[in-house]
């Protein structure tokens, strides 16, 4: 599942040279370390190998080379019991891809976990941002801290682009302390409806929910699962869970996994969509209003769902081929893994209305106006 078709690697160690190589060629496929891609382009493959990596633990903020490994700089952050807050997932086993995320690529795609519902998505820990866009320009903005400025927020606007406005060069990100205690309560046996007002429910609370995924039963008799993640100091972390308990009350009895090494295996799992690693068939992320999820589902009726966000985010599994778009009244729907005929068939990313898609057509003229990146990825 190469959707991205790449002529050669072209590999650069400094802007000035990523610049000229800018200038002098195209098109480019702009891929990060290449795990998580999933739209179409083809071109030279630029690889960027600059090792920037400028950490301030004291004052929770990171700048890195856009080219180095997301767990590479996740090992460092771990040594000063920190880490990256809005966990990003790693799809490489669901898409079948060898290579290593790149924190580039990271924060081109907006890569952003189960804790999105806490502490928001990737591009809300950015602070700065480096690139080359396609005149072969340097261009930053952004640094270490957050402000009030005025003008385009590139970084914002970098991230989730998709690498079709610039290679980033270099990144600056919030980090976050990691927390003393994980503790993940889990009702089963709830159908959908019941499940998203149990998460709805859970995150209209002051208790600070850090996670609320529902899972059907397994294909191996293990029940339906609503979870709910809390984290901080233990004794705050224990507090809450009774508390959330005695709120939830009417719901019946729910277990409460303390155990840190299977709250992790627990959440990684929701995280990398591992449930449909190996199993036949495409792959869909849907956005949608939480309250309108479970009949969304049942009109699409997917071979399985993972719903993630409270019901906000949902993984579909179908038939291949399947048109999940043309189900759907409301939300957006991304296919993120089927066949190369199927992609360019349905389309990888959501359509865009008008307005929006004339916007998107100015800003990819502005940063890349002879479409050197990713040309047609997006539309």
């Amino acid at each position: 599942m190469s959707i991205l078709a790449t002529v050669k690697d072209i590999s650069c160690n400094t802007e000035a040279q990523l610049a000229d190589m800018i200038r002098a060629g195209g098109p480019f496929v702009v891929t990060g370390g290449g795990t998580s891609r999933i739209g179409l382009a083809e071109g030279d493959r630029l690889l960027w190998t600059g090792a920037q990596f400028d950490y301030d633990p004291g004052a929770l903020t990171l700048v890195v080379s856009a080219g180095m490994a997301v767990d590479a700089v996740s090992a460092q952050l771990a040594v000063e019991h920190q880490r990256l807050a809005f966990e990003p997932p790693d799809l490489a086993p669901l898409l079948e891809r060898a290579g290593v995320r790149s924190m580039g690529g990271m924060v081109a795609s907006n890569a952003s976990g189960p804790r999105r519902v806490a502490v928001g998505a990737c591009r809300d820990a950015c602070l700065g941002v480096r690139f080359v866009n396609g005149r072969g320009e340097i261009v930053k903005n952004g640094g270490r801290v957050m402000k009030n400025v005025t003008g385009l927020d590139l970084v914002k606007l970098m991230a989730g682009s998709q690498g079709t406005l610039g290679i980033l060069t270099e990144v600056s990100l919030k980090t976050q302390p990691i927390p003393e205690t994980t503790a993940t309560l889990i009702f089963e046996g709830q159908t959908e409806v019941e499940a998203v007002n149990t998460m709805s429910r859970a995150l209209g609370t002051p208790f600070d929910i850090t996670g609320a995924a529902h899972l059907r039963q397994g294909a191996d008799g293990t029940p339906a699962r609503t979870l709910l993640r809390l984290e901080g100091m233990e004794s705050a972390v224990r507090y809450r869970v009774e508390a959330l308990h005695q709120r939830l009350s009417d719901l019946g009895a729910a277990d409460v996994e303390w155990d840190q090494a299977h709250n992790g295996e627990i959440w990684r799992a929701i995280r990398d969509v591992t449930r449909f690693v190996g199993v036949p068939g495409d792959v869909w992320r849907v956005s949608v209003t939480p309250s309108e999820a479970p009949g969304l589902v049942a009109a699409l009726q997917p071979e399985d769902v993972i719903y993630d966000w409270g019901g906000g985010r949902l993984w579909l599994l179908t038939t291949a081929g399947t048109d999940v778009r043309a189900k759907m009244g409301k939300g957006h729907a991304t296919l993120v893994r089927a066949s190369d005929e199927t992609k360019r068939t349905l389309g990888v990313f959501p359509p865009e209305n008008r307005i929006v898609a004339q916007l998107s057509k100015g800003l990819r003229q502005k940063f890349d106006p002879e479409q050197k990146f990713n040309p047609g990825m997006m539309g």
